[in-house]
Parts: C-alpha cells; sequence; structure tokens
C-alpha cells in the first residue's frame, strides 16, 4: 500500500533502481546514514529541509505518480512538484471553467463551502461548550454572521463573511486551548506556538486536499471561493475550508491539551516561533493516525477513512460540476 513520506532533513535524494535514495545531513552538515524507499511504496513526499535532487530525478517520480510538497523553515507551505495530471478529461475541465466563468454559478459553490466550514466549526464549538468551555458568544457571533451568506451578492462579500466567522471562531481558541494564548492570528511568520500550529497543520490539510484532487479528474488550478492565483493550487484552498475545523484544528486541540506537544517542542525567537523537529515529528505521526481514523459514512453505510472522506467531497464537486447531482458540503455529525 502507498504511504506518505516526510523528510525532516536536509540531503540528497536519488534513484538507485527502483528505489529512492535520501541522504540527510544533520544541521551542521555531517552526514547521516541513508534511508532507501521502495517508489511502489511511495504516495506523497514532504520535504521540510532543503532538498538536492536533479531532474532524471524528478522525471522518475513523476512517471511514478509521486508528488512532492515543500515547507519553509517557518512550516509554510511553498509549492509542489505535481506529476502529469493523468485523468483530466476535456468534458469535466471545460464545465469547470464555465461554473467559474459565470458568476451566478461560481457564488453558489462558492456559498457551499463557506456554509460547509462554518458548520463543521459550528460543531467544534458546541462540543467545547457542552464540555464547560464559556464559548456561548462565539457561537453566536458565528451563527450571526453564518446567517449572511445567502444574501452575500459577490465572491469579495461571500469572502467578508469567511474572514469574519473564521476571526470570530479563532477568538474561542484562548477558551478552548488550556495553557497556551493564541492573542490572535498571526502568520509569515507566526508569533506563538498555536499560531505556529494552525500554520503547520493547515498546510498539511491543503496538501491533503491537493493529492485527493490529483487523483480526480477535477482541475486543482480552477477554484471558486478563492480566486485562481498563478502559482497555487486554489481549488485545494476550497476544499480545505470544509475540513481545516475537522481534520487541523481538532488535532491542534487535541495534542495541546493532552500537552503530547508542549512548549519544549517549539523554538522561538524575537519575531516568530515554530516547532522544532522534534515537534514536526510528534504533529505528523498524530496526522497520519487521523487521516487513517474512520468513521460510519451515513450515505455510504460503511467505514470509510478521513482521508477518503476528502476524495468523497471531490467526487461530490465533479457531479455538481457535470450536472449529475448538487453538490452539498460534508458536514460532521459527530
Amino acid at each position: 500500500m502507498k504511504r506518505t513520506y516526510y523528510l525532516f532533513n536536509p540531503g540528497r535524494l536519488s534513484r538507485k533502481d527502483n528505489t529512492l535514495r535520501f541522504d540527510p545531513v544533520d544541521e551542521v552538515g555531517n552526514g547521516l546514514p541513508a534511508k532507501y524507499i521502495p517508489v511502489e511504496t511511495v504516495d506523497n513526499l514532504y520535504v521540510f529541509g532543503s532538498l538536492d535532487a536533479n531532474s532524471a530525478l524528478y522525471n522518475f517520480l513523476g512517471k511514478n505518480h509521486v508528488a512532492v510538497h515543500f515547507f519553509d523553515y517557518y512550516e509554510h507551505y511553498t509549492g509542489s512538484f505535481m506529476p502529469k495530471e493523468y485523468l483530466l478529461a476535456g468534458r469535466m475541465l471545460v464545465k469547470q471553467v464555465e461554473h467559474f466563468s459565470k458568476p451566478s454559478k461560481r457564488l453558489t459553490l462558492a456559498k457551499s463551502f463557506v456554509y460547509g466550514s462554518s458548520n463543521n466549526i459550528l460543531r467544534n464549538l458546541n462540543y467545547y461548550c457542552n464540555r464547560e468551555k464559556d464559548v456561548s458568544r462565539f457561537i453566536q457571533l458565528v451563527e450571526l454572521y453564518q446567517g449572511g451568506i445567502d444574501a452575500a451578492q459577490s465572491i469579495p462579500e461571500l469572502m467578508g463573511i469567511e474572514g469574519n466567522i473564521r476571526m470570530s471562531y479563532y477568538e474561542a481558541f484562548d477558551v478552548i486551548i488550556n495553557d497556551f494564548v493564541m492573542d490572535g492570528r498571526s502568520k509569515q511568520p507566526p508569533r506563538n506556538e498555536i499560531n505556529a500550529m494552525i500554520s503547520f497543520v493547515n498546510s498539511l490539510t491543503y496538501t491533503a486536499c491537493l493529492d485527493a484532487i490529483y487523483h480526480t479528474q477535477l482541475n486543482p488550478t480552477i477554484s471558486f471561493l478563492h480566486e485562481p492565483g498563478e502559482r497555487r493550487y486554489s481549488l485545494a484552498l476550497d476544499l480545505s475550508e470544509i475540513f481545516k475545523p475537522i481534520l487541523a484544528d481538532r488535532l491542534i486541540f487535541s495534542l495541546l491539551n493532552k500537552k503530547q506537544i508542549q512548549s519544549n517542542h517549539f523554538d522561538f525567537n524575537v519575531n516568530y516561533c515554530v516547532l522544532k523537529e522534534t515537534g514536526r515529528r510528534k504533529v505528523v505521526e498524530s496526522w497520519e493516525e487521523r487521516l487513517r481514523e474512520t468513521i460510519k459514512h451515513r450515505g455510504l453505510g460503511r467505514n470509510v477513512s478521513y482521508k477518503h472522506l476528502i476524495r468523497l467531497e471531490c467526487y461530490k464537486l465533479s457531479k455538481h460540476i457535470l450536472g449529475i447531482e448538487e453538490y452539498k458540503p460534508f458536514k460532521s455529525w459527530w
């Protein structure tokens, strides 16, 4: 079975027959034992240190449908090497562009993404409200802003509503999370531990959505809520709005409140805070466990993993774009 591999150290990646050889180095440049990875077992590579590789290696990865995702020092996602899209279809591309270019069609989908996100945010807030965390005023704010989604007449207006929902939700983090203070959202770079966790796990969610899109006929560069950009896969941003409350935020709450991640897992400087390698490894291990967890899917009547939930969302979006079935965003019920 294919899986995701994480490269935390800087080093050189090369090909040896049908195996990837990674020669890592430590912080001062001393060589560490080489690691060998059979390419048929690789789904994605996540690179957190500088990587030395040549075009022949990327050709090899492309032929084997291996994506490589890169992160900078601050754990921000910076870009991906994506293999040639092998499932793209002309009809889907035409229909996807049509839904983007027609304001009414685009706004309908964009509203669905914001609804899905806000519903899952409310599910998280109500969960903690029922556990004696005083987040009732944040619930009221999110519900108030959510009530304006239907009336939004443009994408900028809708993005403003989404931003207000997210800002109100982030204010609740100081109530939900024990022993840490968020003090508002900060990024590039994050100022404290909670912001560092949000930036890192949000990036993992984004790349999980990008990977799911890659395995469908959807084009990842044509989005509906976020503006398509020249150097980003903006459809993954749309889908990640739905799954950040379920995957990213719940993981952050759990890791910090259960003290699995503590202050000694972070590196502090004058104006930024980032996870140390030990912290990143712990987060990634818990992230992979979360993606493998299963729930009983109400519509399918069987257990599916969190990772597969994202793929199912792509299929639902595809059916909507092709005119088969109206898209309804995923809403958690637990």
